[in-house]
């Protein structure tokens, strides 16, 4: 890459991209690292790619696997440090469109841009995102239907991993979206499993530089 004087690559992969924003967010707000792009890998969940200063990609990791421990969830984590010039096309990947999931694979920080139906969210983080993620499309259908009418939330996307996985994301103030994932959690039940509900209060602007359009 011809823009990275960069000294270290980190690599962090979650299970589950619920799971997965959750530990970005934490990392983010603990570390100076910048967020290359996350790649999506089926249901195993998503490959985070950060850069920085050796000791900032460091504390980065070192925060991804205390939240993954703290969330119980499955974390695989490299530190690649002055990666070689040949490394940089092959880690990081080109943008990518899966037409069976009807999804990107990769996401790339500020590449999807804004529309008029959604604003940029940087603009005031006195919000949170409400992330529910199932195995079952009909199960996180139904948690979003009754997340949308448990309280007065937005509705992000919804993005599909592989394997049965599927995550939506909605906004709102804290106590609304906290209503609104428990009542739509509660709701999976039979009709599928429940990988991962999260509250992200005030997200960072690495989160919200990955959001998908709706």
């Amino acid at each position: 890459m011809n823009d990275t004087a960069l000294e270290s690559l980190g690599l962090i992969e979650i299970t589950g991209l619920a799971s997965s924003l959750v530990v970005l967010d934490a990392l983010e707000k603990a570390s100076g690292v910048r967020v290359l792009q996350a790649e999506l890998n089926d249901q195993f969940g998503a490959l985070l790619k950060i850069s920085g200063s050796a000791a900032a990609v460091k504390t980065a990791v070192d925060q991804a696997i205390e939240q993954a421990d703290r969330l119980k969830v499955r974390i695989v984590h490299d530190i690649i440090n002055a990666p070689d010039d040949r490394t940089w096309p092959i880690a990081i990947a080109e943008p990518e469109f899966n037409a069976m999931l009807e999804s990107d694979v990769v996401f790339i920080p500020h590449a999807r841009g804004q529309t008029k139906e959604q604003p940029n969210m940087s603009d005031n983080q006195s919000f949170a995102l409400g992330l529910i993620e199932t195995q079952g499309l009909t199960a996180v259908l139904e948690a979003l239907d009754t997340a949308a009418k448990a309280a007065n939330v937005q509705v992000v996307c919804r993005e599909k991993l592989g394997g049965g996985y599927v995550t939506i994301i909605i906004k709102g103030d804290v106590a609304a979206v906290k209503a609104a994932v428990e009542a739509g959690k509660a709701k999976v039940g039979d009709l599928g499993k429940l990988i991962a509900a999260h509250v992200i209060a005030r997200p960072s602007e690495a989160v919200l530089s990955l959001l998908p359009k709706p």
